[in-house]
């Protein structure tokens, strides 16, 4: 069994409370990609995780992906394990979903493979108990997100060339959230931005979205800003930080740009990666 994880960018984020155990509520726009992890998933008496193209990844007992295989087994009382392979391709620290998208396609994969048949929400029910942007990538699909991560509400969008760039290390999402706390940063106008996507309309986009953690991210780390004015002066109809970072996108209105774009960036990139989003 081989299942795809799919990463994920945001079109906007914004900060609009916070829950009396420290969550912080959200409000976010965000749209699967096409580039993907892949899990190969085999039956066994034991679960055994092992790792392909990430060697600083540790596929101990903490990977997420092994704490949704217990969380799913203890749920529904299944003794029987798994050997599960994981090829990485998505950068990790990157606000791309990695992770999370990988939980996600274990939790699918190992429904179908112990034969509980879980249906969506109830996956849902277990994923966001271990990370917020689980249900999401369970849904796999263009979605509004808030609470937590937790209510997930369809939106219309299109498929827009991307291209991904790293252009320095990551930021933990605790350090992004507290350098967030002491500043000032407005607000996306989140509808405005839903229409702009149904439309396809990138240049509306950029008028009305926004990640509040950029702007807060910025100033630990400068490169996030000078990746941003590179994809734009490569053509990028619209830019832009996603998650907690660290990974820039620029998103364009046709193949051949973000081609172009690629091919000039690339060397100036170590982590630079022409994709395109999903629905």
């Amino acid at each position: 069994m081989e299942w795809q994880a799919r990463g994920k960018i945001n079109w906007t984020l914004d900060v609009v409370g916070r829950r009396q155990d420290g969550y912080h509520l959200l409000d976010m726009l965000m749209q699967p990609i096409a580039l993907c992890d892949t899990l190969t998933i085999l039956p066994d008496d034991i679960l055994a995780l092992e790792i392909r193209g990430a060697p600083s990844l540790s596929p101990g007992a903490d990977n997420l992906i092994l704490r949704a295989a217990r969380a799913l087994r203890d749920a529904y009382g299944v003794r029987a394990g798994a050997r599960i392979t994981l090829r990485k391709r998505i950068p990790m620290g990157a606000g791309l979903g990695g992770g999370s998208a990988d939980a996600a396609a274990a939790l699918k994969g190992l429904s179908d493979l112990w034969g509980i048949g879980a249906d969506l929400n109830a996956l849902c029910r277990i994923g966001e108990k271990l990370g917020a942007d689980i249900p999401f990538c369970l849904h796999d699909a263009p979605r509004r997100a808030q609470g937590i991560g937790e209510k997930l509400t369809p939106i219309q969008s299109r498929v827009f060339p991307l291209l991904l760039i790293q252009p320095c290390e990551a930021l933990s999402t605790g350090e992004v959230f507290a350098a967030y706390h002491q500043s000032a940063l407005p607000s996306p106008q989140t509808e405005a931005a839903a229409r702009a996507l149904a439309e396809g309309d990138l240049t509306a986009l950029r008028q009305c979205a926004g990640n509040v953690l950029e702007a807060a991210s910025i100033p630990l780390r400068p490169e996030i800003a000078q990746a941003k004015a590179a994809l734009y002066a490569q053509g990028a109809a619209f830019s832009q930080m996603t998650g907690s970072g660290s990974v820039v996108f620029g998103a364009f209105d046709g193949k051949e740009k973000a081609a172009r774009a690629y091919d000039a960036l690339r060397r100036q990139y170590e982590t630079c990666i022409l994709t395109e989003t999903a629905i």
